[in-house]
């Protein structure tokens, strides 16, 4: 089902381009914007793509350990939440949706580096 011209443009106008290209497999550093009280403050979250969805809803999830327990987050590209995002490395992978890592631990769970 394709949308309607009209829905076309307001999405390509609310499309964000400070957005790098990452792909399943890049670590990215997100940084989000938090609000508590009446004050913000940015939170990065670093972690493994392991899953890309595209179109005017893209969005990225990103997987950590964080004190060896599995967080995932889910983050709407196009979001006012996001302050920026950084890619610190690129990995390579043979699959478009990485959720096997959430089977594994430890040296299992390590993705080969791309030399460059």
């Amino acid at each position: 089902m394709s949308i309607s011209p009209i829905m076309a443009k307001v999405a390509e106008k609310l499309q964000r381009k400070d957005i790098p290209q990452v792909s399943p497999g890049d670590t990215v550093r997100v940084q989000v914007k938090i609000k508590e009280g009446d004050k913000e403050r940015v939170q990065a979250f670093e972690g493994v793509v392991i899953a890309k969805k595209g179109g005017p809803q893209a969005s990225l999830t990103v997987r950590k350990i964080s004190f060896g327990q599995g967080v995932e987050r889910i983050f709407p590209l196009n979001s006012k939440v996001i302050d920026k995002i950084e890619h610190v490395r690129s990995s390579r992978v043979r699959r478009a949706k990485l959720f096997y890592l959430r089977g594994l631990k430890g040296k299992s769970a390590r993705l080969r580096e791309i030399e460059s």
